[in-house]
């Protein structure tokens, strides 16, 4: 019987672990769910687990063996909807993704060990840290464009034509597309939207520095996409 509750302790005790390493790197970047939150997710599961894998020797005879499949889709389901909490969006940025994507994996693992699957929970564990550390430098220094959702309001009796602006910003080898337009405030105002392409961050900067002086703008609002 005490070799059970070793057995039992060990499993709960790598899944704690592993759902602290992962929540540690969330934590390490700021993100909303963080240490104590993987810690606790890693845990939960990999309690469910051993209690529906080791209930018979538990003596707790009326939870069949049989029922770690379906305890395995009820904690899988129920952390989805957890993870779904941190999603949010920010402006025209869906922001939390990743982090869901934590929590659910950390379910998983903690289940893994909640198996007594140490092998399998040991190289998710490392495959999700290698993902979260090593493929941010990789994405970051992966050549790729920029997209930056802009809004440009001018004076409506100076401002642009659409074709005017779009070569305003050509110099800065910026792309604008998708572009809509409007004239608010009772006729005085006319509003450029549309989405920039830019091929390195620090044109961004540039961009900034140039559409200060386009004649007649009155404001104008650069929000970048993902990231």
């Amino acid at each position: 019987m005490y070799d059970v509750y070793i057995r039992v302790a060990i499993n709960l005790a790598a899944a704690w672990a592993a759902g602290s390493l992962i929540g540690a790197e969330r934590t390490y970047n700021g993100r909303a769910a963080g240490f104590r939150t993987h810690a606790l997710v890693g845990l939960a599961a990999a309690a469910a687990m051993t209690t529906a894998m080791n209930a018979p020797l538990l003596n707790m005879s009326g939870f069949p063996l049989g029922d770690a499949t379906r305890v395995t889709q009820g904690v899988m389901t129920g952390v989805g909807f957890l993870g779904a909490g941190v999603i949010f969006k920010e402006g025209v940025s869906v922001q939390g993704l990743t982090t869901a994507a934590c929590i659910w994996t950390t379910a998983a693992v903690g289940l893994l060990f909640g198996a007594g699957l140490f092998i399998p929970g040991l190289l998710v564990t490392l495959a999700v840290l290698t993902t979260l550390i090593g493929f941010r430098a990789l994405e970051a220094a992966l050549p790729g464009p920029i997209y930056v959702l802009a809004t440009f309001r001018f004076d409506a009796r100076s401002a642009p034509s659409e074709e005017h602006l779009v070569q305003l910003l050509d110099p800065s080898r910026v792309r604008m597309f998708d572009i809509s337009t409007s004239l608010t405030e009772r006729g005085e105002i006319f509003e450029y939207r549309g989405n920039l392409r830019i091929r390195r961050l620090h044109k961004l900067s540039e961009l900034t520095d140039s559409v200060r002086n386009l004649t007649g703008l009155i404001e104008f609002n650069f929000s970048r996409i993902g990231k």
